[in-house]
């Protein structure tokens, strides 16, 4: 047995022994020792994490029903193109903690004793204790791709964090008597589900590999998961290291030919009919932008009204198609200049200032409120659009940078705050530098951006809480974000550290992106929610996603944009 095992085991029994006698003392016996060894287990987890070498970012894959983070440490290459194999490992399905420390002892020997070759051939990641409720044993793979099961989301977080590690080879870990390899285990176990019957994305069958061993196994575990494992990279690989090497610019086709699927007057479809728009003068495709006006013509020739009973921001972020089109000679300009003119009007009404007519009082706002007057530059418009900002982020906008979603929802939600992102990239990108705003406006984005870039997660993505970890990964924050990001290089507002920030998400939205435009983890709509719950349970879309489509063209042409640029 290693000394960092034995030491980690005795920290651990002191831990259990306090433990139970405290839990017997209150009368609860089960909740105050899961939360106290959760605690040691995130201790062992550092130690491993800060020794030199990958894997060293310690994160988190997933959230049980009592929202106990699914611990992990992994390499920042997830998306990343890479001549070396990958290998991931789950350890502690069963709810032991022996495993948990069989599965660091594992990677603390790769990252200290491990033959040079075999650091330079493999990258790891590890998830040591997937199942810290001690809950029944999971079951794979789940029913739905979702986060929101009422009893079991961690399976749902397991089986896309594995996934989304992109492995050659995924190692399940338990702890037992006797050292024991099996390709799999039984049916229903996480191995048995990726080797026998695909991947639940979609995305092909992986390498496994089921070991049982004794806890102090842990070096032995590892050279010989080493030296049995097969040759080759795995179809799920193969599959997501084609999607991460498309161009930004063959993305946003693929994307603008198939969004909106439901043409309407609000944000999401004019989001994908300006982009479209841009597109298609950017590689003069006149097919993309007839496509477009065959689409708005009901607005645009006043065959149908704006808006409905109610008017709000969703809905007036529309008319932003209008100030986009205005711009083209060969539509009816003087209708479109018209429309525009309206949304802007009706965008900059106020009660009282910085406090909108039409508004939510919600994140979104700082994009949905401004974006009609940013894309139509006008000049009326774009002074109520600043006043909205800095009322709220005076309200919204906390000392870490991120963004409540509403004064009565205190949590940083990802969309949220993407919203926040792409609408003060909006705002500046429309107002000059001279203008007596523009630096105010920077301030708020600047220490936005800062706040996001330090919530980043290791493969790129960011959560659907933003702050905190375990929360899924979600496409459309990541969009937005980089989005904004991207466009502040570009123009001066962020330094260049931030393209190795950008670069990282970029990738993790390519992964996320399917050959045929439909996309993974795309959260639905979402009103302000007095909970965290509201927020962790909002279902995850896996398919065809009219708005998460309109938010990753968007940062596709921003990300042509700045490659260009370099």
């Amino acid at each position: 047995m290693s000394k960092y095992v034995f030491t980690r085991l005795v920290a651990a029994l002191i831990c259990l022994i306090c433990g139970v006698m405290q839990a017997t003392v209150e009368g609860n016996q089960t909740s105050p020792q899961i939360s106290r060894d959760v605690r040691n287990l995130g201790v062992s987890v550092e130690e491993v994490a800060a020794l030199p070498g990958d894997p060293e970012s310690v994160s988190a894959g997933g959230l049980t029903r009592n929202e106990t983070p699914l611990l992990t440490i992994e390499n920042r290459s997830a998306f990343g193109v890479s001549l070396k194999r990958r290998l991931v490992i789950v350890a502690g399905l069963e709810g032991k903690h022996e495993s948990a420390m069989l599965a660091l002892d594992a990677v603390h020997w790769f990252k200290t004793s491990a033959p040079e070759q075999d650091r330079r051939r493999w990258e790891v990641s590890v998830m040591p204790l997937a199942n810290p409720d001690n809950n029944v044993a999971s079951v794979f793979p789940p029913d739905d791709g979702f986060f929101n099961d009422p009893e079991r989301p961690d399976t749902r977080y397991i089986s896309r964090w594995v996934s989304y590690q992109v492995p050659d080879l995924v190692v399940e870990v338990h702890a037992g008597a006797e050292l024991r390899f099996r390709d799999t285990g039984a049916e229903g176990t996480l191995t048995a589900s990726l080797a026998r019957r695909g991947n639940a994305d979609g995305l092909g069958p992986v390498h496994t590999m089921f070991v049982t061993a004794p806890v102090s196994n842990g070096a032995r575990v590892m050279r010989e998961v080493l030296a049995r494992a097969p040759e080759g990279r795995s179809s799920l690989r193969n599959t997501i290291d084609r999607r991460v090497v498309r161009e930004p610019l063959a993305v946003a086709r693929l994307l603008a030919e198939r969004y909106p699927g439901t043409p309407a007057m609000n944000y999401i479809p004019a989001v994908a009919w300006v982009h479209t728009l841009r597109l298609a003068s950017l590689i003069g495709d006149t097919a993309l932008r007839a496509k477009v006006v065959r689409e708005v013509s009901p607005w645009l020739h006043g065959e149908r009204p704006l808006f409905g009973d109610r008017i709000s921001f969703a809905g007036i972020a529309g008319t932003m198609v209008f100030g986009e089109l205005a711009k083209f000679p060969s539509v009816d300009q003087e209708a479109a200049l018209r429309l525009a003119t309206e949304g802007v009007a009706l965008g900059a009404e106020e009660v009282a200032p910085g406090v909108p007519e039409h508004g939510s009082g919600w994140s979104d706002d700082i994009f949905l409120g401004t974006i009609a007057a940013t894309t139509a530059e006008d000049p009326v418009g774009l002074v109520s659009a600043v006043r909205l900002i800095t009322r709220y982020a005076a309200l919204l906008q906390q000392t870490s940078g991120l963004w409540h979603h509403s004064p009565e929802a205190p949590t940083a939600w990802g969309r949220g705050n993407g919203f926040a992102a792409r609408g003060l990239a909006e705002t500046l990108t429309a107002l000059s530098e001279d203008h007596p705003d523009f630096s105010a406006v920077l301030g708020i984005y600047r220490r936005h951006m800062q706040g996001m870039r330090s919530h980043q997660e290791p493969d790129g993505m960011w959560r659907q809480v933003v702050d905190l970890p375990g929360s899924y990964r979600e496409t459309s924050v990541t969009a937005l974000t980089l989005t904004a990001m991207a466009r502040g290089i570009r123009l001066g507002w962020l330094d260049e550290s931030y393209h190795s920030v950008v670069d990282r998400a970029w990738r993790g939205v390519l992964a996320h992106v399917v050959d045929d435009g439909t996309l993974v983890d795309v959260c639905i709509s979402t009103g302000a929610g007095p909970t965290l719950r509201h927020y962790l349970e909002r279902t995850a879309v896996n398919g065809a996603d009219d708005r998460g489509g309109a938010l990753v063209l968007g940062a596709a042409l921003e990300m042509h944009a700045l490659l260009k640029d370099r």
